[in-house]
């Protein structure tokens, strides 16, 4: 299965959060008919970080379960859609990656995109870089992250200046989890797909370095970003990626079941905007 298409309806359980076996061509392929056929569609590429996210709260992990598509966004989760479920994955689904292979498609097609998250300075230098990479991308809006809740009545007020541009995508980088928690709550107000695609942001304004290819292919990207952002992500990296592992030789030794938590429809009473 490692280059051909794969079927939907693919999710698999990786401790108790429903992964999709999945390629870039597939989920970008998903994102594309979504945007065509005006329906919402909420998307996000977990790593480790974003599958513990779930894991040790089960009601995010209840949001992450009602996603259309969740892509084994680190090496880790690709291997343990293999290790459990004999996936046959040949690559993982990497976040920013999968950004650019749906970014090349709409402008393709001239489907209109929206940028929704990160700062000012960090929008500033991703557009025209995209424009760089894409020259035919129509960019129908862009808003930086407010870094706070939301207040009543914005989500509406987002949500109709995101249709009013004539976006058919939103790219939403706010960092995990506040990124799926913000699709998730959107996705009933917007008729288009949401692509909660972390990191990407960043590293397409050119703002991170991207890791060498060995590094990646060999799962140690957490290693290069630990080394970059010592002291922003040390707690991530230290303590949850043990914890992954342990859970991950539990589901497989059949130790511990990891039942997923059903798809919520429930909204959050309140969301970083």
């Amino acid at each position: 299965m490692g280059s051909g298409r794969m079927t939907v309806g693919s999710k698999r359980n990786v401790l108790g959060v429903l992964v999709d076996a999945t390629d870039y061509a597939t989920a970008t392929e998903r994102v594309v008919a979504a945007a065509r056929e005006r329906r919402p569609l909420a998307l996000t590429a977990l790593a480790v970080h974003g599958v513990m996210t779930g894991v040790l709260d089960p009601a995010h992990n209840a949001r992450l379960n009602s996603f259309d598509v969740v892509t084994p966004d680190g090496q880790p989760v690709r291997w343990a859609l293999n290790l459990l479920h004999h996936a046959g994955l040949a690559d993982r689904v990497y976040g920013p990656l999968l950004t650019l292979h749906v970014l090349r498609r709409f402008a393709e097609e001239g489907l209109p995109v929206y940028l929704y998250g990160s700062t000012e300075d960090t929008l500033d230098r991703l557009i025209p870089e995209l424009e760089r990479m894409f020259p035919a991308l129509k960019i129908a809006g862009v808003e930086p992250s407010k870094f706070r809740a939301v207040q009543p009545g914005e989500d509406v007020e987002i949500a109709d200046r995101i249709k009013a541009s004539g976006a058919r995508l939103v790219l939403v980088g706010l960092g995990c989890p506040r990124q799926e928690i913000w699709a998730y709550a959107m996705r009933p107000l917007l008729d288009m797909p949401l692509m909660a695609v972390g990191a990407a942001f960043d590293y397409h304004a050119g703002l991170l370095r991207k890791p060498p290819p060995w590094m990646q292919r060999a799962g140690l990207e957490w290693f290069w970003r630990l080394g970059l952002e010592p002291k922003r992500l040390w707690r991530r990296y230290v303590i949850l990626n043990p914890a992954y592992l342990g859970r991950l030789a539990a589901q497989k030794a059949g130790l511990w079941k990891a039942k997923p938590p059903a798809p919520t429809n429930e909204r959050p009473a309140t969301f970083a905007v």
